[in-house]
């Protein structure tokens, strides 16, 4: 079999850590602990204690596998599930811009909770995670625009990218890996409608993808065959959830383009499609010293993507809503020049927000739209109540690999998110961020969180 489908599956069955340079080996560090991070600010949000609460009626609340929500062991599955309903809560979780993925929630939480129960070391740890992203990523990129707009890329990408991880974790072959792809992506799913209604589903995405990946490579251990042509076949993915797929994107450069290295970090803690404009506004406001109440109109210049995932989203009724707002985001950064946690759990019965929001409007932008998605380019054009205009252009957000955060601003994010409502103490914040920091080196997992 050569087909892209069985080339991809052989990829991540085969991968070493010895295939892999050091660069991917730190950035894959730099975003599991923005993740785990991610994880506890996520872990006290009503519907992530109602997954939660789900685990525990149907699954051991004792485990080898550490659910960070209740701060107890449990099953692989079941941890899993959990931590990656938790992982995308707070919208600070990564993302890939070329597939418009966010591989982390899907990826970390099942390898954690499978090296875990299996004993693997650190580095075994990190190749499962490699594998997850290689995979995912692609998967995204193959489906492509027309998918995306329907569907939530994380929640069905996601699930082949989770089965890529665990199935390296069991040392599947590449048939078996083959059959777990098949299993995955006949299960993945994911759709946006939820936005209209300020519904939970985004994290019953994560949640299912995660534990659904799992479950595929699982079976596939076990000898339980899947569709072996299930991204690419006639009646595969491509070609029930996509009018653009391009299979050549799942085995682009298998082995020396690495999209780990492509992956970006969230500065802000809201939907990604809001950043671009939201680092432009932030410039104007800086750079001409304003104030919200100076600011008469403000047009963000955007990507059809944008439109698509935010224009549902007019009047938020939630915190979780109005992250996929853009008047909430730029209304708060023209008030705080910043749309951090805290900024947003004040920001919804905000009555300046909400008449700023009367203020921002989206326009199709031709360049920008071109540029997308391999790059997210950020344009505003904003009028004072003086008569004033004044525009700004990103051409990286902050995040991209070519404005990414350092180590330090790693930490420092690490540090807020694990604080953030009493999720962990200092300390343990702390200690995760040396917790993994040491990954390497550990021959076998402990917990991340004590």
């Amino acid at each position: 079999m050569n087909h892209p489908s069985a080339q991809l599956a052989e990829f991540a069955a085969r991968l070493a850590y010895e295939d892999i340079p050091s660069a991917v080996l730190r950035r894959t560090e730099d975003l599991m602990l923005d993740c785990l991070a991610s994880v506890l600010a996520g872990s006290s949000a009503r519907p992530v204690q109602s997954i939660a609460k789900f685990a525990d009626s149907m699954g051991p609340t004792s485990g080898p596998s550490e659910n960070m929500v209740t701060r107890r062991g449990t099953s692989p599955l079941f941890a899993s599930m959990v931590n990656a309903a938790a992982a995308h809560m707070v919208e600070q979780d990564d993302v890939h811009n070329g597939s418009v993925f966010h591989p982390a929630a899907v990826v970390f939480p099942p390898a954690i909770a499978v090296a875990q129960a299996l004993g693997r070391s650190g580095k075994d740890l990190l190749v499962a995670c490699v594998a997850g992203y290689e995979v995912g990523i692609r998967v995204g990129e193959f489906l492509g625009r027309s998918h995306y707009k329907i569907f939530h890329t994380t929640g069905t990408a996601g699930t082949l990218a989770a089965a890529a991880a665990v199935g390296r974790l069991l040392n599947l072959n590449k048939e078996q890996m083959l059959d777990a792809f098949g299993s995955a992506g006949t299960q993945a799913a994911g759709l946006w409608e939820f936005l209209r209604d300020a519904a939970d589903s985004k994290q019953l995405h994560t949640a299912k993808a995660a534990a659904n990946g799992l479950t595929a490579a699982y079976l596939a251990h076990d000898g339980f065959t899947g569709a072996q042509r299930i991204l690419e076949g006639l009646q595969g993915m491509g070609a029930g959830m996509s009018q653009d797929a391009n299979p050549a994107k799942l085995t682009d450069k298998l082995g020396s383009r690495w999209t780990v290295l492509e992956t970006s970090f969230k500065y802000h803690a809201s939907c990604r499609h809001t950043h671009p404009a939201a680092d432009a506004l932030l410039q104007v406001v800086q750079d001409n010293d304003l104030a919200i109440a100076d600011i008469a109109s403000v047009v963000a210049h955007v990507h059809q993507g944008a439109i698509d995932v935010l224009g549902p989203v007019t009047n938020p009724t939630t915190v979780h809503q109005s992250k996929f707002s853009m008047g909430t985001v730029l209304g708060l950064i023209a008030q705080q020049r910043r749309a951090g946690l805290p900024e947003f759990d004040a920001a919804l019965n905000d009555p300046a927000i909400a008449a700023f929001r009367q203020l921002v409007s989206m326009e199709l932008d031709t360049e920008v739209d071109t540029a997308y998605p391999q790059q997210w380019i950020g344009k505003v054009t904003v009028q004072t109540h003086d008569g004033r205009t004044f525009t700004a252009r990103v051409d990286e957000p902050k995040g991209d690999p070519g404005n990414t955060l350092s180590r330090p601003e790693i930490e420092d994010k690490a540090l807020r998110l694990g604080t953030y409502r009493n999720a962990a103490s200092q300390e343990e914040s702390q200690a995760l961020i040396d917790h993994v920091w040491g990954l390497e080196q550990a021959e076998m997992l402990g917990k991340f969180v004590n």
